[in-house]
C-alpha cells in the first residue's frame, strides 16, 4: 500500500491545484475606458474569494487564523473614499473629519443582472439598502456600532456590493489617520487609529492598499510610515496617487524614484468631480491621463481606476493561492487541538456513584503525583518548577540545619580567651569530698545541658519550616488536581491543612522530646566518641607543660580552636588538667549529640512525610468530604462556572473550525471538480 504524503507535500500539492485554478488576470485584454471595471475572471476564481469571505463571516480570525486581505489606510483627506467609491460605483459617507469610524469589509461582487443588490451586515443582522441610501444606511450603522460622538470603534461593518461591472473583491476600509483631535473626538483618537490600523495590517497575509494625496510628499505620509513598520520591503504595499490633476507637477518623479519603497507599484487615479456619473468620470480620468502635458508622460499600465481594479485583483488572486493551503492546514491543527483538550476537561456527573469515582481516580493521581516527587524524587510533571522538586529542597533543608547547628559547635563561638573558663567554674562549684582525679558526673551535665538548652530551638524550627514547605507542595498538587471542582477544592485544601497541622504539632512533641532526652543524660555507644576523646587527649601532655613551666610561651594550638592564649589558666593549676580533660569529653560527646540530632529528626520527617503520602492524606480527605462540614461527594455535581464557561468556549470553537473545514472542502472539491 502506498505511504501517504507528509503535510508539505500535501500542502505543496493543494498549493498547486489552487494556482491552476486561478487564471492569469496579467494575461486579461486591457480595459476599454467604456467598458465596466471588471476583469475577466475565470468562473473558477469566484468561489475561492468567496470561501475567504465565509470563512470571514464564520469569525475564524478569532481563533488565531488570519484571511488575506486588502487593507486601505491612508491619512485623513487623502482621497480615500473617493477611490473606492469608483471601485464599487456607490457612493460612500461624506463630510468633515473622519468619514470612516468602523472598519469597513466591502465585498464587491460582479452582479449579472442590471439591478444592484447592496446590504449591511453587522451585530448579527443584515439591512438591505440600495445605491441612493447606502450611504445613510452605513452612517446609521456606524453610529450604532460606534455611537453618535466622532468616536472610533474597533468592530467592523460588511457592506455587500453585487453590482453589474464591478471588479470581483473584497476590500477592508480604515479610519483615515488623523494626529489632531476635533471637537467631539477623544484626545488619543490617534493612537485608537493606529492601533485599528496596525492590528489588520500586521499579518503576513494582508496585502496593504496604501491610498496617497498627489500634492503631499510621500515621505511625510503617516499611512507611509505605518505600512513601513510592518513591511519593511514594501512587498505587501500598493499605493493609490489621487488628485493628480491638482499636483501634476514632479509626479512622474515620484512613482518613478519610489522613494518611499512601494514594492508592488503605484497606480495614479483622477477624482470624480460633482454629479458626474462613475462612468463618465472613467472618460474624463482617461483624458486626463492621455492629454494633459506632465500627467500624459506617465506609463499608461500605472493610470486609471480600471488598471488599479485589475491589479487588485491580480493580487488578491495571488494571495489566495498562496494562502488557503496554509489556512487549511491551521483549520485542521486548531480543529484537533481543541477536540483534544475538550476530551481533556472533566465530564460533568449525574449520579453520585459517577461522582465518587471521579473523586477516586482524583485522589490516586494526585497521591501518585506526591509520590513521586516527596518519595521517589521524580520531577517530571514540574520540570521547570524547582520548588516541586521536593527531595532535592529537602536534602538543601537538611544541610542548612545540620550546618547551623554544627555553628553552634565549641570552636566557632567560644572567645579563645575564654577557653576552660566554663569550665573551671563548674568543677569548682561541684568539688566535694571524695578521691582526686575523678570528674563529677554532675558538672559534665551541667555542661551538656547548657549547650543543649542553647540549640534547642533550632531542631523546633526545623521542622516547622520542613512541614510548611510540605503544606504548600501537598496543597499545591492537591489544587491542581481538583482545579475543576472549586468546591471540592475548598474541602481537599482544609483536609490538608488540619492533617498538616496535627502532624507538625507532633512532629514538633517528638522533637522537643528528643531535645529533653539530649538534656537528661549522657549516652552512647558510637566509637567515634573514644576515638575523638583520645586524639584530643593528646594534646594535653603539651597543655600541662605549658601550665607547669611559666618560663615557656603562654600560647599553644588544639584543632578546632586555632591559637589559644593559656597564661591565664595557671592560677588555677589544681583544676585545670580536669578541666581540660571535660572539655575534651564534652567537644567529642557534643558532636555526638550534633549528629544525633540531624539523624533523627531527618528520619522522623521522611518517615513523617510518607506516612502522610501512603496513608494518612488518602484517610483525611475521605474523611473530610464525608463529614458533616464536607457537604458529601454531593459537590463534585455541581460543575464549576469557570469550567462549564470552557467547555463551552471549546465547544463553539470546535463548531466554527468544523463549519470552516466544510466551507475550504466544498471548494477544493470544486477545484478538483473543474480540473477534470
Amino acid at each position: 500500500m502506498a505511504k501517504k504524503g507528509t503535510a508539505a507535500s500535501r500542502s505543496s500539492f493543494m498549493t498547486d491545484k489552487v494556482s491552476t485554478a486561478l487564471v492569469s488576470i496579467s494575461d486579461a485584454q486591457p480595459l476599454s475606458v467604456q467598458a465596466p471595471i471588471i476583469v475577466s475572471y475565470n468562473d473558477r476564481i469566484r468561489p475561492l474569494l468567496d470561501a475567504v469571505d465565509r470563512l470571514r463571516n464564520l469569525k475564524v480570525m478569532k481563533e488565531g487564523i488570519q484571511l488575506p486581505t486588502i487593507v486601505v489606510v491612508g491619512d485623513q483627506s487623502s482621497g480615500k473614499s473617493s477611490v473606492l467609491e469608483s471601485l464599487a460605483g456607490i457612493s460612500l459617507p461624506r463630510g468633515q473629519g473622519i468619514c470612516t469610524r468602523v472598519p469597513l469589509i466591502m465585498r464587491l461582487q460582479n452582479h449579472a443582472a442590471l439591478e444592484s443588490e447592496l446590504s449591511l451586515e453587522y451585530h448579527g443582522k443584515v439591512v438591505h439598502t440600495d445605491e441612493a441610501h447606502v450611504a445613510e444606511a452605513i452612517d446609521s450603522a456606524t453610529r450604532e456600532v460606534a455611537g453618535n460622538a466622532k468616536g472610533i470603534s474597533n468592530l467592523p461593518l460588511t457592506l455587500v456590493v453585487k453590482k453589474n461591472g464591478v471588479p470581483d473583491l473584497t476590500m477592508v476600509d480604515l479610519p483615515g489617520i488623523t494626529r489632531v483631535p476635533v471637537h467631539g473626538q477623544p484626545e488619543n483618537i490617534y493612537e485608537q487609529i493606529r492601533d485599528i490600523i496596525t492590528e489588520y495590517i500586521t499579518p503576513e497575509e494582508s496585502i496593504i492598499l496604501n491610498v496617497l494625496s498627489a500634492t503631499v510628499d510621500f515621505s511625510t505620509c503617516e499611512s507611509i510610515r505605518m505600512s513601513q513598520t510592518v513591511d519593511k520591503t514594501g512587498l505587501r504595499t500598493l499605493a493609490v496617487v489621487t488628485k493628480a490633476d491638482k499636483a501634476p507637477e514632479g509626479l512622474l518623479e515620484k512613482v518613478t524614484n519610489d522613494d518611499v519603497n512601494i514594492g508592488l507599484g503605484y497606480v495614479c487615479v483622477g477624482n470624480r468631480i460633482g454629479d458626474e456619473s462613475y462612468e463618465e468620470a472613467r472618460v474624463e480620468e482617461w483624458k486626463l491621463f492621455e492629454n494633459h502635458p506632465l500627467l500624459s508622460k506617465i506609463d499608461k499600465s500605472i493610470v486609471g481606476i480600471p488598471v488599479l481594479a485589475q491589479k487588485l485583483v491580480q493580487i488578491q488572486a495571488t494571495i489566495i493561492s498562496k494562502c488557503l493551503p496554509n489556512i487549511v492546514n491551521q483549520i485542521n491543527d486548531k480543529l484537533s487541538s481543541y477536540v483534544s483538550e475538550l476530551n481533556s476537561m472533566p465530564q460533568s456527573f449525574d449520579s453520585v456513584a459517577e461522582a465518587l469515582t471521579a473523586f477516586m481516580r482524583i485522589l490516586s493521581t494526585a497521591k501518585e503525583s506526591l509520590k513521586k516527587i516527596f518519595i521517589r524524587g521524580e520531577y517530571n510533571e514540574y520540570p521547570d518548577d524547582k520548588e516541586m522538586h521536593c527531595s532535592a529542597r529537602l536534602a538543601e533543608m537538611l544541610n542548612q540545619y545540620s550546618d547551623e547547628l554544627q555553628g553552634r559547635g565549641e570552636g566557632e563561638n567560644e572567645p579563645a580567651f575564654n577557653f576552660l573558663v566554663e569550665e573551671i567554674q563548674i568543677l569548682e562549684e561541684a568539688k566535694g569530698i571524695g578521691l582526686p582525679n575523678f570528674l563529677p558526673r554532675t558538672a559534665f551535665l551541667t555542661i551538656l545541658q547548657s549547650k543543649v538548652k542553647r540549640i534547642s530551638r533550632t531542631p523546633v524550627q526545623f521542622v516547622d519550616k520542613v512541614w510548611g514547605y510540605v503544606e504548600g507542595v501537598v496543597v499545591s498538587v492537591l489544587m491542581q488536581h481538583t482545579d475543576s471542582y472549586p468546591k471540592l477544592q475548598y474541602s481537599t485544601r482544609r483536609a490538608a491543612h488540619n492533617l498538616i497541622a496535627k502532624m507538625r504539632e507532633q512532629s514538633v512533641d517528638q522533637v522537643m522530646e528528643i531535645v529533653e532526652m539530649e538534656k537528661m543524660t549522657d549516652y552512647t555507644c558510637n566509637p567515634a566518641y573514644l576515638a575523638t576523646w583520645n586524639t584530643l587527649m593528646l594534646n594535653q601532655s603539651k597543655f600541662m607543660e605549658i601550665i607547669e613551666n611559666d618560663c615557656l610561651p603562654s600560647v599553644m594550638t588544639i584543632k578546632g580552636y586555632g591559637q589559644l592564649e593559656i597564661g591565664h589558666l595557671r592560677q588555677f593549676k589544681n583544676v585545670v588538667q580536669e578541666a581540660f580533660d571535660m572539655k575534651m569529653r564534652i567537644i567529642a560527646y557534643w558532636k555526638i549529640v550534633l549528629m544525633r540530632l540531624v539523624d533523627i529528626v531527618a528520619l522522623h520527617l521522611l518517615f513523617s512525610i510518607q506516612n502522610l503520602v501512603n496513608k494518612e492524606m488518602e484517610k483525611e480527605m475521605i474523611n473530610e468530604l464525608m463529614g458533616p462540614l464536607g457537604g458529601g461527594i454531593e459537590r463534585m455535581l455541581d460543575e464549576s462556572p469557570s469550567v462549564a464557561g470552557k467547555c463551552e468556549r471549546l465547544k463553539n470553537s470546535i463548531k466554527l473550525l468544523k463549519e470552516s473545514k466544510e466551507v475550504v472542502a466544498e471548494i477544493m472539491d470544486k477545484i478538483a471538480v473543474n480540473q477534470e
